[in-house]
């Protein structure tokens, strides 16, 4: 409880306006429920009793070519989300595996993005000259190359052993410009303000200047950008794997598992439903949060 008379924080105010909020609210569940899937899916196994790349033919109808027994894709006490048809591995403990890797690959990505997207867009807009042009220019060349298609080929041509850590490295080579240039343009908005010149005055180094002073100011636009860049790579990810270019069978893969269902749609709409579901939910949930972050600071800044 915030003494009387004393103002709220603004990370408190920020978290109180988004708590009004009904979609806010709702994205965070999501958010909260799909990395606690992801967390606990070894859990989740063994409360099955199924592991990911485990084949149950006793679900699945061998006469009629794999289709699941039962209702709604053989959805039973023995199999929570029903099954895949084919095989019979068991949907639910396939979709926390996936929520696994796909949260593993998008945090990641958008830890080295965001990461050498601030210090290099820092440099070039506080710094200028030199370093500015090196890096603007090198922006400028990766987010005008096609890099869907780069990434494609670029996988297509690669070994298929640790694809995760593949994905991640090609995800940073394209996404980092997108951060710095914001960045840059911030900083250099922010490099002859007010509290910059008298830092200068009082003798700080520019690297100094640059850590102490401006990343600060910073912290809003970089948590709105990494929250928006989580959203991108796992929706990057999942098409990629749709494709056949991203994660290799049989590591779980929302994208894959998608891409595995247009065939079985017909027969079969759960499987596709539901590892579809679970993608445009957490890409809606993270998209919806960074939106209203991003509202809510804007609104703070300008009051």
């Amino acid at each position: 409880m915030l003494p009387t008379g004393s103002a709220p924080t603004p990370a408190r105010r920020v978290i109180s306006t988004l708590r009004k909020s009904p979609a806010v609210v709702f994205s965070v569940c999501v958010i909260v429920f799909i990395v606690l899937l992801a967390v606990f899916a070894p859990v989740l196994a063994a409360i099955t009793g199924w592991d990911p790349y485990e084949f149950d033919p006793t679900a699945i109808d061998s006469d009629l070519g794999g289709v699941p027994i039962g209702p709604f894709g053989g959805i039973s006490s023995s199999h929570w989300l029903g099954v895949e048809p084919g095989n019979g591995r068991d949907i639910l403990v396939r979709i926390a595996y996936g929520a696994r890797v796909s949260l593993m690959i998008a945090v990641s990505a958008t830890l080295i993005t965001t990461t050498f997207g601030v210090v290099l867009g820092m440099v070039a807009g506080f710094f200028g000259g030199l370093a500015d042009q090196i890096i603007s220019r090198v922006m400028d060349f990766l987010m005008a190359f096609p890099s869907l298609i780069f990434m494609i080929a670029l996988l297509s041509a690669l070994p298929a052993g640790n694809r995760p850590a593949l994905l991640v490295l090609v995800l940073s080579i394209f996404g980092w410009p997108y951060t710095a240039r914001v960045i840059r343009g911030q900083a250099m908005s922010l490099r002859n303000s007010e509290f910059v010149e008298a830092a200068r005055a009082s003798g700080a180094r520019p690297v100094k200047i640059v850590f102490r002073e401006v990343l600060p100011n910073l912290r809003g636009t970089i948590i709105v950008l990494a929250t928006l860049a989580v959203p991108s790579y796992i929706g990057t990810e999942a098409g990629l794997s749709f494709l056949g270019v991203g994660v290799m069978p049989p590591t779980p893969s929302w994208g894959q598992m998608i891409s595995t269902a247009v065939g079985w749609y017909a027969v079969d709409p759960m499987f596709f439903l539901i590892p579809g579901t679970f993608l445009f939910l957490t890409v809606f949930a993270f998209t919806v949060l960074g939106d209203n972050l991003r509202r809510v600071l804007d609104a703070g800044d300008a009051a």
